[in-house]
């Protein structure tokens, strides 16, 4: 059964850093697709950033510029760089791979 692993998620301050990661094991198949959701209380899910197989790449409008997202299929991992946070990205980060999602990590942003 493949397993999502996520971590990268912290505290940091407004204009900080952070750099999230997320595996999926075990899988026999090559993901079609792996991406982030976020959610955060009170608000409806949005998908974050995505990057397919074919190397086709989604970024959220609000954080294009400051987020990026990578891909080692190799190792079946992506990467969220996010840069220059502010407290509105403020969320629990989901990992999602094809129709699986993984745990969640929490983000939090202070000012």
């Amino acid at each position: 059964q493949v397993q999502l692993a996520e971590s990268g998620g912290g505290l940091v301050q407004a204009g900080g850093s952070l750099r999230l990661s997320c595996t999926a094991s075990r899988s026999t198949i090559i993901p079609f697709i792996m991406g982030w959701h976020r959610q955060a209380p009170g608000k409806q899910r949005e998908s974050v950033a995505s990057i397919n197989i074919r190397g086709n790449i989604y970024i959220l409008d609000s954080v294009k510029g400051r987020f990026t997202i990578s891909r080692d299929s190799a190792n079946n991992t992506i990467y969220l760089q996010m840069n220059n946070l502010s407290p509105e990205d403020t969320a629990v980060y989901y990992c999602f791979v094809d129709s699986m999602r993984g745990q969640g990590t929490q983000v939090t942003v202070s000012s």
